[in-house]
């Protein structure tokens, strides 16, 4: 997994400035990380992210089946968020028409709407 940083722009009121969701962010990119995400883990980082990039936007589907923590999942069309979503523990789902998915501890995407700017950043 390679190591970057996840910086969201809001779109509201032609508001330019931008802050960093996450400086600790894995970019999952083969199958077995992608299927295996957060699974297994006790915890993750306040400033942490989880990245999955996929070839083109289509529904997406995401299960917390083994993630004992909230979070916030974020789709992404070329950089544009299309849905939001906390995922409960255990047993949350959600889908959402995306190239990208993003997952962030709970609470990290409370700024965050529909049609704002996420970017990953090296």
């Amino acid at each position: 997994m390679s190591r970057v940083r996840l910086v969201h722009r809001p779109d509201a009121s032609g508001d330019r400035t931008e802050t960093v969701l996450a400086s600790d962010v894995d970019v999952a990119r083969s199958t077995l990380e992608q299927a295996r995400g957060l699974m297994f883990r006790r915890s993750i980082p306040d400033d942490y992210g989880l990245v999955f990039p996929f070839d083109e936007p289509e529904t997406q589907w995401l299960h917390m089946l083994f993630v004992p923590f909230a979070i916030d999942a974020v789709w992404l069309v070329d950089g544009e968020v299309t849905a939001k979503k906390r995922l409960a523990p255990f047993v949350g789902m959600g889908r959402g028409r995306a190239d990208t998915v993003v997952e962030l501890p709970a609470g990290a995407a409370e700024s965050v709407t529909v049609g704002d700017e996420l970017r990953l950043v090296e």
